[in-house]
């Protein structure tokens, strides 16, 4: 997967926020801590630094939503960052996102944080960000 591939679901997975481009992913892939798993229908992009992950962004296509696939990349990702060496996953949502939050919460994590107007709207609504972790045993 390229990272214009990358930016691609990217782009038609997040229509509330600015995507992310294929230069930003590119860079993110450049470093040795940064991992990606999944392909271009839905992927995972995380990274591992000692002995935690995080889960830097993860985007499923739109056209092949509601088929299980970001729970497979959630799955995916968290063996691979156990594989790493990870004992504890964190990650970031917007508060808003309702889908994400079930997402995560059946994947067994919870909220230990808050950012306030950490993520800008197009509308240039600020809304906060829910900070979640898991253990990874």
């Amino acid at each position: 997967m390229t990272p214009q591939d990358l930016a691609n679901t990217h782009a038609a997975a997040f229509t509330q926020s600015r995507p992310w481009t294929a230069t930003e992913f590119a860079d993110l892939l450049a470093n040795r801590f940064t991992h990606v798993i999944g392909n271009a229908k839905s992927f995972a992009l995380f990274q591992v630094i000692a002995d935690e992950a995080e889960l830097l962004t993860i985007a499923t296509h739109p056209s092949h939503q509601r088929q299980g696939l970001a729970l497979q990349s959630m799955q995916d990702w968290q063996a691979m960052a156990k594989k790493l060496g990870a004992t504890r996953a964190l990650l970031d949502v917007a508060a808003d996102n309702h889908p994400a939050i079930a997402l995560y919460k059946r994947c067994g994590y919870a909220t230990c944080g808050r950012r306030k107007g950490y993520y800008l709207r197009e509308n240039a609504e600020k809304i906060d960000a829910i900070v979640m972790a898991h253990d990874l045993f």
